[in-house]
């Protein structure tokens, strides 16, 4: 039993800043004064990055105290980027509030209770039965494995309407006296935004006749998803929990993990499906960063142009975690669909370590 991928809509931070500019920012959070910032240079220009969004102003940054500070603002701007995601995919859809059944909400940038989810049922006129379902921990791999979930979920409620919303204000989480280099390529990496997506089961039907304006040409089905975790790798990516808030953990070796780890479960997933990598039409990949993209296209041999709509989103907006892999698959709905009865993989990777793949058809 398939899903109907309805809609995405992704949403950015509203403060769009040069690579160049952030990078002399985080130099007066993180470095002593009068440091040597070459290691920061050269770290922020290997990433890939030219252009971020950030939930703040660049000069707001060294003057925010403490986690506590931080987590209020990320609910605030939480609750605010999430209604804008979830109203501009149900507007896509062509759907109402009122016809979402369940709505699951991640994020790994910031802690709420009541959850984002909840705060967003009233002001988005969701009905008040609506089920809920808040997701922390996943990290990166939560834009596909909340894919995955939704389909889950609608395989036992084939009738029902669910949403995704994935909101991650990574600049929040920036550490600032910490010339680590692991919180170096973070504060190089990482932007803030926000998507939602709108799923449908396979006997959903309009409660009533309605026009249904700016539904895409060609929407993907949820044809099968696979999660693995690797053993041994819990330490490779997370959060340190401290005093300042979250401090990242960003081990060299994921890309070996990688290397090791996901051309055998591609290849394997796709066999089950009688497919191999070659007949995948449209690759919708994390942007992980560089040295992931690049390992990625080597244990699959992918074409250079496998990997382009990804490349562009890295560069463009840099990596929101778990709402990465949503902009790559609104990008490619909006910008290259592939014909009907193509083939489609989405695919992420993070924290655990682990992968998520799902088996798309146009």
């Amino acid at each position: 039993m398939t899903t109907r991928i309805a809609a995405v809509h992704g949403v950015l931070a509203p403060h769009r800043h040069a690579q160049d500019e952030i990078t002399d920012m985080v130099a007066g959070l993180c470095l002593p004064p009068g440091g040597d910032r070459s290691v920061l240079d050269r770290l922020h220009h290997s990433v890939g990055v030219r252009t971020r969004h950030l939930v703040l102003p660049l000069d707001r940054y060294p003057r925010l105290e403490g986690f506590g500070a931080a987590n209020d603002l990320f609910i605030d701007a939480a609750t605010e980027l999430g209604a804008q995601a979830v109203r501009g995919a149900l507007r896509r859809a062509g759907l109402l509030p009122e016809d979402v059944d369940v709505l699951m909400f991640t994020s790994v940038t910031g802690i709420a209770t009541p959850s984002i989810d909840a705060r967003l049922v009233g002001r988005l006129g969701l009905r008040p039965d609506v089920k809920r379902l808040p997701v922390f921990g996943l990290g990166c791999v939560a834009g596909a494995a909340g894919i995955a979930r939704l389909h889950d979920y609608l395989r036992g409620w084939p009738e029902h309407v669910a949403v995704l919303l994935s909101v991650e204000l990574c600049s929040l989480t920036f550490q600032r006296d910490d010339a680590s280099v692991a919180n170096l390529i973070a504060t190089g990496l990482f932007g803030d935004g926000a998507a939602a997506v709108v799923a449908c089961g396979a006997r959903w039907r309009p409660r009533r006749p309605r026009p249904r304006p700016g539904v895409p040409p060609a929407v993907p089905l949820v044809v099968a998803t696979r999660g693995r975790l690797y053993p041994g790798t819990e330490g490779a990516m997370g959060w340190r929990i401290q005093d300042s808030g979250f401090q990242v953990v960003l081990d060299q070796a994921v890309p070996d993990v990688v290397r090791r780890h996901l051309a055998e479960d591609v290849r394997g997933f796709l066999g089950e499906h009688g497919l191999k990598p070659q007949d995948v039409a449209a690759w919708v990949c994390h942007p992980g960063g560089p040295r992931i993209l690049g390992t990625v296209a080597e244990v699959l041999d992918l074409p250079e142009e496998a990997l382009e709509i990804t490349w562009r989103s890295l560069a463009e907006i840099g990596n929101l975690s778990s709402a990465s892999v949503l902009h790559v698959l609104r990008d490619t709905l909006d910008r290259r669909p592939p014909p009907p009865g193509s083939t489609g993989l989405l695919l992420a990777m993070g924290p655990g370590f682990c992968s998520e793949l799902v088996l798309l058809r146009w």
